[in-house]
C-alpha cells in the first residue's frame, strides 16, 4: 500500500516525544522455572502510541533491512490508527509466518537496526508491533484460509521447517496439490524441535501447520526422503520438488578428550528438552551439574537458557572472540545473563580432561586476543602465550554450528550439485542442477535465520510456478489453425 506522508492520526514528532517501549517480560526468577514464552503483548493503547512513532520515511530503510521486504510503514500507519486487522492483513502479504518471525527474528540486527530513529528515544519496536497485530487477528478469527482453484499439478516439499512451510503455503495459493514429507513424527522442523518453547510456544507452530492443512496441504510424517523414498519416485508422482531439509550436520569439537562421556552436541540436547514428543534419544541430565557451552551463536544462547531451566548448578558460555564479534542475538544474550548464565569471552578450548570412569571433568582453555582481520573482515583470534587455565565441567555442549548433511548415494539426490561445503547450488529461481528440483533455506545457505528460509521458500515457490507454467506451454500440442472469420 502507499504511505501517507501526512501521517494521518499520528503526531508529527511522536518519535521524539515518545520513547521506545519495553515489551512486557516475565521476571528472570520466575521464567527459569518453566519453558513458557517470556514476552507478552503490549496493550492496544501502547501499540497505537508506539506505532505512531514511525515517521513514514519516503525510502524506508526498515523495509530494505527486512529479508522479506515487509511493508512495515504500511502496517505501522494502520496500527497507529487502531486498525489492527487491516495492519495484520498488510503484514500477511509478504510473510507466511508473521506471528512467528517477531518471536524469533533478531530485529536488532535487521529492520530495527535500519530504523532512522535511534538515540535517545530508541528505534521503533517493530517486532513487538508485528507480533501484536497478528495475534490480534488470530484472536478475532480474522486469519483467512486460502483455498485456490486446483490447477491439476502436484509438488512435493521435503522438510517442514520454515522454508518448506512457506513454499507449501505459496504453492497452495497457485492451486498446486502439495505434499510435505517430514522425517520426524510431527511437522515443524527446527521451529518445533530446535527453537526452545520459551522463545516460540509449540502451539504457535501447530496453529500455523493446521492452517496449511485446512488449505489442503498433506503432511506425510516419519518419511525420510533419500532413505524411505528416492528422488526419482518423488518426481514420478509430482511435477516438481522443493528441498527444504536444512543443515543438520553438527560441527565437531576437534580437541583431545572430545570422546569423553558428558560431551554432547547442542542441537540434540535442545531437541530432547523442547520437543513435544519423545524422540527416543538417551537422556541428558544436567540437574545440579556444571554445564559449559562452546560457541557464541543463538544455539549457544538456547543451550545455556535450556540448561538453566533443567536445573544446572552453573552454566558458562566459552567463546573465542569478544562480545562485539559474537554472532548471537544481543537480546538473547541479555536474557541469558538475567537468567544466570555466565560468559567467558576470548576463551578457546585446548583439551578436555576426564576421570577414571571416562567422564568429562574440565575444559582446558587458553585466553585469546583479536589479531588482524581475516578474509571475511573479522579480526582473527589468536592464543595468548602462557594464559592456559582449567574450567570445571560435568556436561559440555558443543554449539559450533552446522553444515548440510551429504545427500545419500543411490537416492537420486546425489545428482543435485553441491559446493565445497556441501551446500546445494541453485539458480536465480531456486532450481538445482536437476530440472524440476528446487531448494532453499539452510541447505543452500548453511545455518541462517528463519526469515531467510521463509524468503527462500517463497522465491522457490514462484520459481516452481514459472517453471511449470513454461513447461505446460511447451508440452501442450498446438490446436487446429484458426480460420479467418
Amino acid at each position: 500500500m502507499s504511505h501517507d506522508p501526512k501521517q494521518t492520526g499520528q503526531a508529527r514528532y511522536a518519535w521524539r516525544e515518545i520513547v521506545r517501549g519495553n515489551v512486557p517480560k516475565r521476571a528472570a526468577e520466575e521464567r527459569v522455572t518453566d519453558f513458557h514464552e517470556i514476552y507478552s503483548l503490549f496493550d492496544e493503547a501502547t501499540i497505537r502510541e508506539q506505532a505512531s512513532r514511525c515517521v513514514q520515511c519516503a525510502s524506508p530503510a526498515c523495509v530494505t533491512g527486512c529479508p522479506l521486504s515487509n511493508d512495515i510503514p504500511g502496517w505501522m500507519s494502520l496500527a497507529a490508527e487502531g486498525k489492527f486487522l487491516e495492519a495484520a492483513e498488510v503484514s500477511r502479504r509478504t510473510s507466511n509466518m508473521p506471528e512467528i518471525c517477531p518471536r524469533v527474528c533478531p530485529q536488532e540486527k535487521l529492520c530495527e537496526s535500519a530504523c532512522v530513529i535511534h538515540e535517545p528515544a530508541g528505534a521503533i519496536c517493530i517486532g513487538a508491533i508485528e507480533k501484536f497485530i497478528n495475534e490480534y487477528a488470530f484472536a478475532h478469527g480474522a486469519v483467512p484460509i486460502v483455498k485456490a482453484t486446483p490447477n491439476g499439478k502436484r509438488v512435493a516439499v521435503v522438510g517442514s521447517g520454515p522454508g518448506g512451510l512457506a513454499c507449501a503455503d505459496e504453492l497452495c495459493k497457485h492451486g498446486y496439490a502439495v505434499t510435505v514429507y517430514e522425517s520426524q513424527m510431527l511437522p515443524g522442523g527446527l521451529l518445533l524441535f530446535g527453537i526452545p518453547a520459551f522463545k516460540l510456544d509449540k502451539q504457535i507452530v501447530e496453529r500455523r501447520v493446521n492452517i496449511l492443512r485446512q488449505q489442503g496441504v498433506v503432511f506425510k510424517v516419519g518419511v525420510t526422503v533419500g532413505k524411505d523414498i528416492g528422488l526419482d519416485a518423488l518426481l514420478s508422482e509430482h511435477q516438481a520438488v522443493f528441498l527444504g531439509i536444512g543443515a543438520l550436520k553438527s560441527k565437531a569439537l576437534d580437541v583431545p578428550g572430545a570422546e569423553l562421556k558428558g560431551v554432547y552436541q547442542g542441537l540434540p540436547f535442545l531437541a530432547q528438552k523442547n520437543a513435544p514428543i519423545n524422540l527416543g534419544m538417551p537422556p541428558v541430565d544436567v540437574k545440579g551439574k556444571r554445564v559449559v557451552v562452546l560457541g557464541g551463536g543463538d544455539s549457544a544462547m538456547d543451550c545455556l537458557r535450556t540448561a538453566l531451566r533443567c536445573g544446572a548448578a552453573d552454566t558458562v558460555c566459552a567463546y573465542r572472540r569478544d562480545l562485539a564479534n559474537m554472532p548471537g542475538s544481543r537480546k538473547e544474550y541479555a536474557n541469558a545473563l538475567e537468567e544466570g548464565a555466565r560468559f567467558m569471552f576470548l576463551t578457546n578450548p585446548l583439551a578436555l580432561e576426564g576421570n577414571a570412569a571416562g567422564e568429562v571433568t574440565a575444559v582446558r582453555c587458553v585466553r585469546m586476543e583479536l589479531g588482524e582481520p581475516d578474509a571475511s573482515g573479522r579480526r582473527k583470534p589468536r592464543a595468548v602465550k602462557g594464559s592456559e587455565f582449567t574450567l570445571p565441567a560435568d556436561i559440555l555442549l558443543i554449539a559450533y554450528g552446522f553444515d548440510p548433511v551429504p545427500y545419500p548415494p543411490g537416492s537420486g539426490l546425489e545428482r543435485v550439485k553441491v559446493n565445497e561445503w556441501n551446500g546445494t547450488i541453485t539458480d536465480a529461481d531456486g532450481m538445482t542442477s536437476v530440472p524440476g528440483v528446487f531448494a532453499g533455506g539452510d541447505v543452500i545457505r548453511g545455518p541462517s535465520l528463519v526469515v531467510h528460509a521463509i524468503h527462500d521458500g517463497r522465491k522457490a515457490a514462484e520459481g516452481i510456478h514459472r517453471y511449470l507454467s513454461v513447461l505446460a506451454k511447451s508440452t501442450v500440442p498446438a490446436g487446429p489453425p484458426v480460420q479467418p472469420g
